[in-house]
């Protein structure tokens, strides 16, 4: 059996205020094309699927429109919530689309769902574990503490006795000690989540994660963040977005077909004065994400004079002499700041000249420095 591996879609989601919804129908509509291209049977969603647990209308009309072209195919989907999502509102009307060959992970209840799947050589288990906290498990096992306690515990119930398995989980999966490597747009989300050993999960045949935005392996091959299908930061600029194509064989032994993705707008930095950003190449692709760190000492209006050759300029930041020789106090807890004497520090710093007495004087009335906060 051939299926596919997608996590974090994060249908919804605005980076820096650039909706990525139409970026997002255009990824979707790729992987529809890599679906029917290599006949896959299967498509896994491991989670976060929304960006976040109440979607706007047009994420749920983009994730309707991906299943009914997934149906349209014949093909079935496995989905279970993240911890952007909500699992209540993911799992409404489970058991009818249940029938059309989409599945979805129910709410918690003491029990992990599994979906079996028929190919030519038999059946095939797929165990449905969504993101959970060790206090969501323990309701129904009171000794749970850890995520390990309660992975053990989930994985220790399941209701499987084929040779042939995979695990599809949303969870912070370590090898040995060593963490996955991360990015802006995930690191957050995980935050101070306990992480899991990839050898309580390594005996199935494959292991679908999902919660990692970069693609990569966990200790083992079989064992695969799949990445999210578009850049969501900066740090994700040299990232390569691929699909898995998992095959799985008689035997339960995989194989790992990694399809790149082609981006609709991709994501990139680039640095120099402003003369070189708006002396673009003819030939260069304009509509692009961009980063830009302008090497001037100073331009006015610099978002909007980018922005006229580079319309979709999410970030533009100076990196000069004056900005590295910068010296910003540090903010204690419990003292008041002196707001306007920080501002003109930093006017003088960033121009190599003083606010003028007049500037200060108004620094000092207006409401936004003039008032405790």
């Amino acid at each position: 059996m051939k299926f596919i591996h997608l996590s974090d879609l994060h249908l919804g989601k605005r980076v820096n205020e650039f909706s990525m919804l139409d970026d997002q129908k255009y990824i979707l509509n790729q992987i529809i094309q890599i679906v029917k291209d290599k006949d896959a049977k299967v498509v896994i969603i491991a989670g976060d699927v929304y960006d976040r647990q109440i979607p706007p209308q047009e994420a749920v009309g983009l994730l309707d429109d991906f299943l009914t072209k997934l149906n349209n195919l014949g093909t079935k989907v496995l989905i279970i919530s993240g911890n952007h999502d909500s699992d209540e509102r993911l799992a409404f009307g489970a058991n009818l689309l249940e029938r059309t060959g989409v599945y979805l992970s129910p709410v918690y209840n003491s029990k992990l769902k599994t979906v079996s799947i028929n190919d030519e050589y038999g059946q095939i288990d797929f165990v449905l574990m969504p993101f959970l906290r060790p206090a969501q498990v323990r309701r129904y096992y009171p000794d749970v503490e850890t995520e390990t306690d309660a992975i053990k515990t989930m994985l220790e119930n399941i209701v499987t006795k084929n040779t042939r398995k995979v695990l599809i989980a949303h969870q912070f999966v370590t090898a040995n000690g060593e963490k996955p490597e991360q990015c802006d747009s995930e690191v957050l989300s995980v935050g101070t989540l306990g992480s899991i050993d990839v050898n309580l999960i390594k005996d199935f045949n494959y292991v679908a994660l999902g919660h990692i935005h970069g693609a990569q392996r966990i200790g083992y091959d079989h064992v695969r963040y799949a990445g999210s299908p578009l850049k969501y930061s900066f740090s994700e600029v040299n990232h390569q977005k691929s699909v898995p194509v998992i095959e799985l064989d008689a035997s339960g032994n995989v194989g790992i077909e990694l399809i790149q993705l082609k981006p609709k707008r991709d994501m990139k930095k680039i640095k120099g004065s402003l003369n070189e950003i708006l002396s673009h190449k003819t030939d260069e692709k304009t509509d692009d994400y961009m980063h830009i760190t302008l090497t001037d000492d100073a331009v006015m209006d610099a978002m909007n004079k980018v922005r006229s050759v580079y319309p979709n300029t999410m970030n533009v930041e100076f990196e000069n002499f004056q900005t590295k020789q910068l010296d910003i106090p540090v903010f204690k807890a419990g003292k008041r700041l002196d707001l306007p004497k920080l501002f003109a520090d930093f006017f003088d710093k960033q121009n190599g000249q003083e606010l003028s007495d007049e500037m200060i004087d108004f620094l000092h009335n207006t409401l936004l420095y003039g008032q405790e906060g």
